[in-house]
C-alpha cells in the first residue's frame, strides 16, 4: 500500500532537507497548473531533490512503496505530461534544484550539465566559451535541460542543428526503480550496439528521470542577418524556401511560416510593437541566416530578395540593420503565441508534413475548416524549415465555454484525420503526454503498439513513472 502524505514527507525531509519539500498550498500553483493555466493537478507532495543520489533515494523509496511519480522541469510543456493526476495523486519530483555546470569542454564542443539547468543558462555558459548551444525556445529562460531532452525539444533551429535528439551525446538517468544509469559520454562517435539513450529522449519521463546530459555544441555565431519577407501566399513561401536553402546553404537556421492574422495577434498582445512593412500582405516569411566565420551574408540575402522579387515569389521585405530590429522581428514570432492566449479557449495543434506537401496541406486544412465552421478563425504558423505546422484554432466568441470545446473537439479530429492523409504527425515537438493520447493511440499499428508497450514494461513494469503519459494504464 502507497505511504500516507505525512509518511512520505517524514522519510523526504530526513533525506532531502526541509528546503526540498513543498506542501504549502500557497507555493503548490507552480508546480500543479500547466503554462496554459487550463489544467490542474493534485500531487501528494513536491520533492526537490539537488543531486543524482538524492533522486535515486527518492525514486527507490517511491518503487519500494508503491508511490506513483512525476518529474517536472520548467513544467513549460503543453501536453500535460508533467502536470501531477488529479485523481491518482503523484508525487511530483521536481529537479529545478538539480541545476550545476557540470564541465564543458570547448575543444571537444561538449558541455556536460544537471538535468534542472535552464536552458538560457546553458546558451550563456556556451557563449562564455565562444560555443553556441543552439536550441532556441520560446520558453527558453524557464525551461530546463531534463525536459527537452524528455520531451526531444525543437523549436527555431531544428533547420540547421536537428531536435534535441541530434543535440545530446550523453546521458544520466534515473531508472523506475532507482538504480542510475550512467552514460555520460562526450563522444561524438560511439557505435557500440543498442544506443540506449535515444530510448530516454522524447519519453516524456516515463522511463526514468533523466538527472544529468553532455550536450553537443557548435562554434558562436558571431555574423547573423535577419530578414522579414512578403510573399504573394503559402506556395510562394514554400517556393522561397527551396530557393533559400540552395542559395544559402547550410547557414540557413530559420524559415517561419507567418500568416497576417498571426501578425494582428502580436499586435494585440503588444500594441507598442511596429507594424514591419508600409502595407500589410497576406503571408511572410521571417527567415535567419547565421555563420561563425567573415562571410557575406547581406549579399547573400541580397541575392535572395532579387532572385525571390525576379520570380514573383517576394512582394516587400526588410533587412534588420541591427540586434535591435532583428529582435523586434523576432518579437512578432513571440507575441503572437501570448495573443491567442488572451484569445482565450482554442485549439494548438503541433503537426509535422513532409515540407513538399505543406502548402496543399495547408490549403486543404483551411478549406476544410471553412467549410466545418465558417465562423472559426485559422492561425496557422511554423517552422517551414523542418516541416512543423502550428495549425491552431480560435473559436466563434459567442459560444459557451462548453460548445467551444465540443467544436474545437470535432474539428481537431477531422484535422487530424487530413494529417493522417498527408502521411503526416499530430506532434512534432510537443510530444503526446495525456491531451494527445486518444488521437496518438488510434494511430498506432498493432505492432507498434506492442513494442512501445513493451519497452513500458520493461523499464516500469510496476507503471509507477509518469503513469498514463503517452500509453494508457495497464491497471
Amino acid at each position: 500500500m502507497p505511504l500516507d502524505p505525512a509518511s512520505l514527507k517524514a522519510f523526504l525531509v530526513e533525506r532531502i532537507g526541509d528546503a526540498g519539500v513543498v506542501d504549502d498550498p500557497a507555493d503548490l500553483p507552480r508546480y500543479t497548473t500547466d503554462w496554459a493555466g487550463d489544467r490542474r493537478g493534485e500531487p501528494l507532495l513536491v520533492a526537490r531533490p539537488r543531486t543524482t543520489d538524492e533522486v535515486a533515494a527518492v525514486v527507490a523509496h517511491c518503487h519500494r512503496h508503491g508511490i506513483p511519480m512525476v518529474p517536472q522541469g520548467g513544467h513549460s510543456g503543453l501536453v500535460g505530461g508533467a502536470l501531477p493526476d488529479a485523481e491518482r495523486p503523484e508525487l511530483v519530483i521536481s529537479l529545478e534544484r538539480l541545476n550545476r555546470i557540470r564541465a564543458i569542454d570547448p575543444l571537444n564542443f561538449t558541455l556536460s550539465v544537471d538535468a534542472g539547468c535552464v536552458l538560457q543558462t546553458v546558451k550563456d555558459a556556451a557563449a562564455e566559451h565562444d560555443c553556441d548551444f543552439p536550441l532556441s525556445l520560446g520558453a527558453q529562460g524557464s525551461c530546463q535541460i531534463g525536459g527537452n531532452v524528455a520531451t526531444n525539444a525543437g523549436g527555431l533551429n531544428v533547420l540547421r542543428h536537428g531536435m534535441m535528439r541530434q543535440l545530446v551525446l550523453g546521458l544520466e538517468v534515473v531508472l523506475p526503480d532507482g538504480r542510475v544509469w550512467n552514460a555520460m559520454h562526450a563522444l561524438h562517435k560511439d557505435n557500440r550496439g543498442y544506443d540506449l539513450k535515444q530510448l530516454f529522449i522524447g519519453a516524456e519521463g516515463t522511463l526514468g528521470i533523466v538527472t544529468g546530459a553532455v550536450l553537443k555544441l557548435s562554434p558562436r555565431t558571431h555574423n547573423t542577418r535577419t530578414a522579414l519577407v512578403a510573399v504573394p501566399d503559402v506556395n510562394a513561401a514554400m517556393a522561397l524556401y527551396g530557393q533559400a536553402r540552395r542559395s544559402c546553404c547550410d547557414l540557413l537556421s530559420a524559415f517561419e511560416l507567418i500568416p497576417r492574422a498571426c501578425l494582428e495577434l502580436a499586435f494585440e498582445a503588444d500594441p507598442s510593437l511596429p507594424d514591419p512593412l508600409d502595407s500589410p500582405y497576406p503571408v511572410y516569411v521571417l527567415l535567419e541566416v547565421a555563420a561563425s566565420g567573415p562571410l557575406d551574408l547581406d549579399a547573400m540575402i541580397e541575392h535572395l530578395f532579387e532572385t525571390g522579387m525576379a520570380a514573383g515569389q517576394i512582394l516587400d521585405g526588410v533587412l534588420a540593420g541591427s540586434d535591435t530590429q532583428a529582435e523586434r522581428l523576432w518579437q512578432i514570432r513571440e507575441r503572437m503565441v501570448e495573443g491567442q492566449q488572451l484569445r482565450g479557449e482554442h485549439l494548438r495543434t503541433d503537426i509535422a508534413l513532409p515540407i513538399s506537401t505543406l502548402a496543399d496541406f495547408f490549403t486543404a486544412a483551411s478549406q476544410l475548416m471553412a467549410d466545418h465552421s465558417p465562423d472559426t478563425t485559422v492561425i496557422a504558423y511554423g517552422h517551414i524549415g523542418d516541416g512543423n505546422l502550428h495549425f491552431n484554432l480560435l473559436p466563434p466568441a459567442g459560444l459557451t465555454l462548453a460548445d467551444k470545446k465540443a467544436l474545437l473537439h470535432e474539428l481537431e479530429t477531422e484535422l487530424f484525420a487530413l494529417v493522417d492523409d498527408h502521411h503526416g504527425s499530430i506532434s512534432a515537438e510537443h510530444g503526446i503526454g495525456r491531451v494527445k493520447q486518444a488521437p496518438y493511440l488510434a494511430g498506432l499499428a498493432p505492432v507498434e503498439r506492442e513494442l512501445l508497450e513493451g519497452i513500458k514494461r520493461l523499464f516500469d513494469p510496476e507503471e509507477l513513472m509518469s503513469p498514463g503519459r503517452i500509453l494508457p494504464r495497464r491497471h
